[in-house]
């Protein structure tokens, strides 16, 4: 309400806390920090992207909630990177479909757009680090140009941001959406990777979520 110059990096986000379990394992705050008025929310997808985020945030008058994992990812965002609120990355260009990923699934939709092109599938790979505000913009061009989007997040797949991603959509530019996320269900003890794939959030889950997609554009 005030606007006080709060920031909150939470860890332990998702499921890839692993043994850890149900009780430390997030998957609603991206839902629930979202519809604060004026709260910035932001994932970043790996450690340089988190470095980024982190020295904004300190500059930047205002709340801001930082979400962070706990579990290593390989880095997907290129060296010199400058975090810009409101603003995505592309990380792979695409005619096809566009994935659109947020935090520890944004290496995964790399790894998707890879495994499609041996298709012949084009999938373009946006990092949407920056859930609210979100970058309309790079939404509206991707459902113009490409016709088809699949969201993905280690989060819940309610109020998360493929429910960001898609009020954008429905909006403006409505086009067939899958979700790969957490569907409505809590977490349980696992390694990250056991986890990963029995809450279908792996390459294949996401070249799966693809394939549905574009049957129905």
């Amino acid at each position: 309400y005030p606007k006080l110059n709060v920031k909150v990096c939470a860890t332990h986000a998702g499921i890839t806390v692993g043994e850890d379990g149900a009780t430390h394992q997030s998957l609603e705050d991206i839902s629930c920090m979202r519809t604060l008025p004026n709260m910035t929310v932001v994932v970043p997808a790996d450690e340089r992207e988190a470095e980024a985020v982190i020295e904004w945030a300190a500059s930047y008058e205002g709340p801001v909630y930082v979400r962070l994992g706990r579990a290593g990812v390989d880095d997907v965002t290129a060296e010199g990177y400058t975090f810009v609120p409101g603003k995505s990355t592309t990380l792979v260009e695409g005619s096809d479909v566009t994935i659109i990923a947020c935090g520890a699934l944004v290496g995964p939709a790399v790894e998707a757009a890879k495994l499609l092109g041996e298709s012949n599938v084009s999938a373009r790979v946006i990092n949407m680090a920056s859930i609210k505000p979100i970058d309309a913009d790079a939404i509206i061009k991707a459902a113009a140009e490409t016709g088809a989007i699949v969201t993905a997040e280690e989060h819940n797949i309610i109020g998360g941001l493929g429910s960001a991603v898609s009020e954008v959509v429905v909006a403006n530019k409505p086009v067939p959406m899958e979700f790969v996320g957490v569907r409505d269900t809590f977490g349980e003890s696992g390694t990250p990777k056991e986890l990963m794939a029995k809450y279908g959030l792996t390459a294949k889950d996401i070249v799966e979520a693809v394939k549905r997609v574009i049957t129905r554009k």
